[in-house]
C-alpha cells in the first residue's frame, strides 16, 4: 500500500476537527487561510542560490547548537514548523518519521525540524510523533526571521486558540505569538539552499514523494 499523501490526510482531519468546533468557529480559521494565501510567499523570502542562515538553536534538552552543527557536514532537510499544539505540523512529522526519514537515511541526508517553541515543545513534538530525526528550537525565531518565513495567527485566529484552551505564545520561547510558515528546504553539504517550499497556508504541506522527487532531480545525498 502506497503511503498516505499530507494532503489526504489533512482532508480527513478537517472534516472530524470542524465538525468538533461548529461552523463558526470554522470560518474564522477558514477566512485566515484564505488571507494567508492572498498575502502570498513574502518578497524577502529564503530563495534557491541562497547560504543558510546558521543561527544558534536549542535541543529538546536546552543544550546550544549551531544549525549548521546539525547537519553533520552533510546535505539536509529543514522543516520549519509551527508547534506541537498545531495538528497539521504534528500529522505532517509524524508522516515524515515514517516515509521520509528512511529514504533520506539511505541517501546520507539529515532531516533537522525547527519551530520557534521551547524546548519542552520541542520534546512533545517528539513524544507525540515517535520522532527519530533531529528536532530543534529557534527562541525568537532568529532563524526563521532571517530566511523571511515569519508571521503570526490573525486575531481572530488567536480568539479562537482562546475558545480551545490554548495561546501560541505560551508555547513560543519569547512568548509572542510570531510562528514559521510551514516551510521545507533542501540544504546541500556546503549549506547553500538548492531547494525551497513554502506554504503560506498551514494546512497545505510539502509531501514527502516532492522532496525525493528532488532530491533525485538534483543528485543529492545519493549514497
Amino acid at each position: 500500500m502506497s503511503p498516505k499523501a499530507i494532503a489526504e490526510q489533512v482532508v480527513e482531519f478537517n472534516e472530524g476537527f470542524n465538525a468538533e468546533i461548529g461552523p463558526d468557529l470554522t470560518a474564522v480559521f477558514d477566512a485566515e487561510q484564505e488571507q494567508l494565501r492572498a498575502l502570498g510567499v513574502p518578497a524577502d523570502a529564503v530563495r534557491v542560490g541562497d547560504q543558510i542562515v546558521d543561527a544558534a538553536l536549542l535541543t529538546p534538552t536546552g543544550d546550544d547548537v549551531l544549525l549548521l552543527d546539525a547537519f553533520g557536514g552533510s546535505p539536509a532537510v529543514v522543516v520549519f514548523y509551527r508547534g506541537a499544539w498545531c495538528p497539521y505540523c504534528n500529522l505532517t512529522l509524524k508522516t515524515y518519521q515514517e516515509d521520509l526519514l528512511p529514504a533520506l537515511r539511505k541517501r546520507g541526508v539529515e532531516l533537522v525540524a525547527v519551530s520557534p517553541q521551547t524546548p519542552v515543545g520541542s520534546e512533545k513534538s517528539v513524544a507525540q510523533g515517535d520522532l527519530e530525526f533531529t528536532v530543534l528550537s529557534d527562541p525568537g525565531n532568529v532563524l526563521s526571521r532571517g530566511l523571511g518565513i515569519v508571521t503570526q495567527p490573525t486575531a481572530g485566529a488567536r480568539g479562537v486558540h482562546a475558545q480551545l484552551g490554548f495561546d501560541v505564545a505560551d508555547s513560543n520561547a519569547d512568548h509572542t505569538a510570531e510562528i514559521p510558515f510551514p516551510t521545507v528546504l533542501v540544504v546541500d553539504a556546503d549549506g547553500r539552499v538548492v531547494f525551497v517550499d513554502i506554504h503560506t497556508d498551514y494546512t497545505s504541506r510539502t509531501e514527502v514523494s516532492l522532496v525525493l522527487e528532488t532530491l533525485d532531480l538534483l543528485e543529492i545525498g545519493v549514497l
